[in-house]
């Protein structure tokens, strides 16, 4: 009895030590971070410094050990694009791991905490393990600050040079790294031979930074092409192509676009992805390809393409006959599983919708995997089901664009709150307890700014939303449900009633809306205090058109680092 309970304190002490470091290492990671005045400064810049970002990172990584020569022991494959580079690499990572091989994964941003952004076989690495590789590169990197004037890389640099230090010393049998943003200057970029390279369906995001047209966003993409390494891409807009096409014909890299994942279920049936949305068939296709070259290039096999000088990559590979695919592949695709991309969390009472897409196109995949799924969850449900949006939007981004599709969702609230999971108070920066997640390139002035301009744009389109409802009802009903009074009350201009969170209609008429200082508020009054892994000890008012429901089904969207917050609290995993 006294050796067990002394074995548990022993390994509680233990645990608390190694947190206690990894806490330590983070909170000297987020030193590399830039401030929001510097930060300004840079996109006021943009373009005139860009081009020095590749050769930088070369000297950081030499100055951690690491050669040109020893990022080519590397077997990579090389991902960019603006929609889905993400999902592709966890399904690259998730057929090849089910091939049996040994996978180290590279990926951005972090949901919960900064070592998911490095896996090894599918699982981010441990908490003392980030901590060890951390303090070998970061110690490196300070001791020869003096002779290179001071230099240190900023966070997604640093985080680069890493990443390459533990495949490195992992021995991993492939390593598939993500582009951050762009490809022609993103710190990935210091890669000169990967074995094959993706590109996953292009949009405009990052526009302050890549360009304002999907040509200029497609000439940063197709940046990561070397000569000789072949090269895949999602379909694409025309344009988009025209301009991947012309660089992979300058670089000496061959161009084709990935057949449709139907080729491989012609022969039998169709094929079952784990991650939910009809849009992940086109990152699946893509995973599909480069692992077959990855494959074959380990195997000694080289796999044909046409160039884009023999004939146009429009007219889809043809060496890749419709058949079945490997049982591996198979169990690769429908076992692979990437949180925050249309992933579902059900609790008494409630349920969890969470996608991080930030574009147009993604938006409108988010609402249509939402519908289809919800549909599904009510017809299974009794009582009073009640629908919510939680919301933000980050960066450059339109938000008009993203809030549009959502309000003619008719949800009965919407909730908006910046990406802080605990507020504080007289805080700078935006701050939560969690070191990982940790902001400070934007001030928490400006978040909140941002939140509050959200939620008004959403009541604005609302309320002409609804207009549009009740003059479509005058006219093809005689007898209109919505009497002269309400009517009038629906015609006045949007007034700010002081509380900065409703609008001209009587709030029991129209949506619902509210702002939060945090995510933690924001889900407690979305939930109705029925979250189990939220503590409350303020009173929740909820709007009666909302009290009493028997459920709540939640989408959380707009911005990735607010589902991985939204994550973080409601756990367990």
């Amino acid at each position: 009895m006294t050796t067990k309970f002394l074995r548990s304190l022993s390994s509680l002490v233990s645990s608390a030590e190694t947190n206690k470091k990894y806490e330590e290492a983070v909170t000297a990671l987020n030193t590399l971070q830039s401030n929001a005045q510097t930060l300004e400064k840079i996109r006021q810049q943009r373009g005139k410094k860009s081009e020095h970002n590749v050769p930088n990172m070369i000297k950081f990584a030499e100055r951690v050990g690491i050669t040109l020569d020893d990022v080519d022991k590397l077997s990579i494959i090389h991902v960019s694009g603006t929609k889905g580079k993400g999902s592709t690499c966890a399904f690259c990572e998730s057929i090849l791991r089910h091939q049996g091989y040994k996978t180290g994964f590279f990926s951005s941003p972090h949901l919960v905490e900064v070592r998911e952004r490095f896996r090894i076989n599918g699982i981010p690495i441990t908490r003392e393990k980030f901590t060890n590789y951390f303090w070998d590169v970061f110690g490196k990197l300070e001791k020869t600050k003096e002779s290179a004037d001071g230099a240190m890389p900023a966070y997604f640099a640093f985080l680069t040079v890493m990443s390459l230090h533990i495949f490195l010393k992992e021995e991993v049998d492939v390593a598939i790294m993500e582009v951050g943003i762009g490809g022609q200057y993103d710190s990935t970029n210091l890669i000169r031979k990967p074995v094959v390279c993706g590109v996953s369906s292009l949009g405009l995001d990052h526009t302050s930074i890549l360009g304002d047209t999907i040509d200029k966003i497609a000439w940063h993409k197709a940046g990561i092409f070397k000569p000789g390494t072949p090269a895949f891409t999602s379909p694409q807009p025309d344009n988009a192509l025209d301009v991947m096409e012309e660089r992979a014909s300058e670089i000496g890299c061959p161009l084709s676009v990935t057949p449709p994942l139907s080729v491989y279920e012609s022969n039998g049936p169709p094929l079952n992805l784990g991650i939910a949305g009809h849009k992940q068939r086109h990152n699946a296709a893509l995973a599909v390809q480069l692992c077959k070259v990855w494959t074959d290039h380990r195997r000694g096999n080289r796999v044909r393409q046409k160039s884009s000088k023999e004939e146009s990559c429009r007219t889809e590979l043809s060496n890749m006959e419709a058949s079945r695919l490997p049982p591996t592949v198979i169990e690769g695709l429908k076992h692979c599983r990437w949180d925050g991309r249309n992933q579902t969390i059900k609790k008494p009472g409630i349920t969890y919708y969470l996608d991080g897409a930030h574009t147009l196109e993604s938006v409108e995949q988010c609402i249509q995997w939402f519908k289809t799924v919800s549909s599904e969850e009510s017809k299974q449900l009794s009582g009073r089901l009640v629908q919510v949006l939680v919301f933000n939007s980050t960066g450059d981004r339109e938000a008009n664009v993203l809030i549009e599709p959502l309000v003619n969702c008719g949800f009965d609230a919407a909730v908006f709150c910046p990406n802080i999971v605990l507020s504080t108070l007289n805080s700078v920066v935006a701050r939560s307890n969690k070191t990982d997640v940790m902001n400070l390139t934007v001030t928490k002035e400006s978040q909140l700014n941002r939140v509050l301009a959200n939620m008004l744009l959403f009541e604005r389109l609302a309320i002409k939303r609804l207009k549009q409802q009740i003059h479509e009802t005058e006219m093809t009903q005689s007898d209109s449900s919505c009497s002269d009074a309400k009517r009038r009350k629906m015609d006045g201009d949007f007034i700010d009633k002081g509380d900065n969170s409703q609008s001209v209609c009587d709030i029991e008429d129209c949506v619902i809306t509210k702002d939060f200082p945090c995510i933690s508020s924001a889900l407690t009054w979305a939930t109705q205090g029925k979250e189990p892994n939220i503590s409350s000890q303020s009173f929740i008012e909820i709007p009666s058109k909302l009290r009493n429901a028997d459920h709540i089904q939640i989408l959380v969207t707009g911005s990735l680092h607010l589902v991985g917050g939204v994550l973080g609290l409601i756990g367990p995993e």
